[in-house]
């Protein structure tokens, strides 16, 4: 079986229901109106703009792509990549080009004229579907690409060196095109963060695809009665693949635009989501929107939300604490995982251990881990290692990049970057990236045990702690600090705030700045590192 047979399913057994609901608060429902128009003519009716369709409609339209692009020579072993925004055409396209046997290629909206070229020459990708948002950089490289690439719009106004999305599928069969499609076959392929460079291609089969599926609802136990609110960005595996859990149930999911307070309580209240997955920051704006009094729950019914789950980056202790003071009745879950094990749920905490909120939990469903040393060897209990993963949803390599794929993938385990210790209970806590360790006098330090206590104090919005070279230690610990709205805060309250913790972990260094994270919630210490790590050089400098 694999994901396409579940859109099938869901088209009989549910034809009729909601599948996809988009909301984009930020637009007006008449959108032919600028917003200046609209505000003359109807101001006191403006509500979000909102689009559905049904579980029919959704198979229809990726019958419709799917048979468009087989029309125009796609197949099997060919790559279409997706630069689109969260929208309502974004899985019905993701879902046409699997039917055709093609793999899919999501791309990072961020990505710069240049990463978008560099990613379809590195998949190479065979076709490009682009919204409006990105005409201007695809136009900088289309002279580039198109020569050998299919270049499609969707939207309104296509640019003259593209075909239209709507035109080119108008007239194609909505019927199934039955290309044989297996658990072998491959079926996408995404790239990871590009945190420390060009990102790398990550190839995987259908058989990863309905891994993840089975694990989402596995973990989340949806049903066709649950409502999902998805607003990280759909090209991440984190965002699909917790949407699977809704694919695998026939159940609605509502597509966010925007990640204000407002916006998510609004969108959880209207649709009556059931589950919701945010991020570290949106969580924390939630709770400063409602310390702060500028929004408050009594305007909205949240009575149908049952799950918070938070994945992406390690969550303090102390957000899901406060959390819980205002959503008593909330489960809670956290999910690890990374592009390379098909996003989320290799590792998960799961809704019956909230007493143990800190770590990222215990092995996956369909999941195995390993803690080891350099040499490859287990640690144990209590000692640091890297966290190595194995099972289903294992990439089948980095495309193109056999010397990344060999130090990677050792004997069928995925070797993570990652730090982590499993305690007496099995439980699994992450330590940090393996590159992001600061070693400071001979000593290891692990940034995320350095920020999560700072979070723990009352004036601090978000953290980033980095190492910074130092003539005499080699490195030093430094914490970018991001201050509560409306709040100020010293050097001398962070020290003293610090002293609670053992001497050689408190930073050396405070930046009082924002805290730069990239789509899907990660910090972006290479950036900070850039950013901050010549200037301490030339302090060090002037000081001698």
């Amino acid at each position: 079986m694999t994901i396409i047979d579940l859109l099938e399913r869901n088209s009989v057994d549910y034809g009729n229901e909601t599948a996809l609901v988009e909301i984009n608060p930020e637009l007006p429902d008449d959108r032919r109106l600028t917003w200046r128009e609209y505000e003359l003519v109807q101001p006191t009716v403006r509500t979000s703009y909102r689009r559905e369709i049904t579980w029919t409609v959704f198979n229809e339209k990726a019958n419709r792509f799917a048979n468009a692009l087989i029309g125009r020579g796609i197949g099997k072993g060919d790559k279409v990549a997706i630069l689109l925004m969260n929208c309502l055409e974004w899985l019905p396209i993701y879902f046409g080009i699997l039917k055709t046997g093609a793999m899919a290629v999501p791309l990072n909206f961020r990505y710069s004229s240049d990463e978008i070229k560099y990613c379809l020459d590195l998949a190479e990708a065979d076709a490009l579907v682009f919204g409006a948002e990105f005409i201007g950089r695809v136009e900088e490289i289309a002279d580039q690409i198109s020569k050998k690439r299919l270049l499609i719009y969707v939207g309104d106004g296509c640019p003259s060196f593209a075909e239209s999305y709507t035109h080119l599928a108008a007239d194609c069969a909505s019927t199934n095109p039955c290309i044989e499609i297996g658990e072998e076959d491959h079926a996408a392929i995404y790239f990871s963060s590009g945190t420390t460079g060009f990102p790398k291609a990550i190839l995987h089969r259908h058989r990863a695809l309905i891994h993840a599926a089975r694990v989402e609802q596995n973990h989340h136990s949806q049903t066709h009665n649950d409502v999902f609110l998805c607003i990280p960005p759909l090209y991440h595996t984190g965002a699909k693949m917790h949407w699977f859990g809704s694919l695998i149930s026939g159940s609605k999911a509502v597509l966010l635009k925007g990640t204000k307070p407002e916006f998510i309580l609004s969108a959880a209240s209207k649709e009556k989501c059931t589950i919701v997955w945010l991020l570290v920051p949106w969580a924390q704006d939630i709770l400063n929107a409602l310390d702060s009094g500028k929004l408050r729950l009594s305007d909205y019914d949240l009575s149908a939300w049952r799950l918070m789950h938070i994945g992406a980056q390690p969550v303090p202790q102390s957000l899901i604490k406060h959390w819980l003071e205002y959503f008593p009745n909330h489960q809670y879950d956290t999910n690890y995982g990374l592009s390379e094990s098909i996003g989320p749920g290799a590792v998960h905490l799961g809704v019956e251990n909230i007493r143990k909120v800190g770590a990222i939990g215990v092995p996956g469903y369909g999941w195995q881990v390993r803690i080891v040393d350099e040499s490859g060897k287990d640690v144990a209990d209590g000692e640091v290692g890297e966290l190595c993963l194995k099972g289903d949803g294992v990439m089948e390599c980095y495309y193109n990049d056999p010397e990344a794929t060999a130090a990677a993938l050792k004997d069928g385990w995925l070797y993570t970057g990652d730090m982590a210790m499993r305690d007496d209970e099995g439980f699994i806590f992450l330590v940090d990236r393996k590159k992001d360790v600061i070693i400071t006098g001979g000593e290891n330090l692990y940034p995320v045990q350095i920020e999560d206590y700072i979070r723990g104090y009352r004036k601090v919005s978000d953290v980033a702690v980095i190492g910074l070279p130092d003539e005499r230690l080699g490195e030093i610990a430094a914490a970018i600090i991001e201050v509560k709205e409306g709040m100020s805060c010293t050097e001398e309250e962070i020290d003293e705030f610090c002293s609670g913790m053992p001497r050689y972990k408190r930073p050396r260094k405070i930046i009082f700045a924002s805290v730069p994270r990239n789509p899907t919630g990660k910090i972006e210490k290479p950036l900070l590192r850039k950013m901050y790590g010549t200037e301490h050089l030339v302090l060090d400098q002037n000081i001698g």
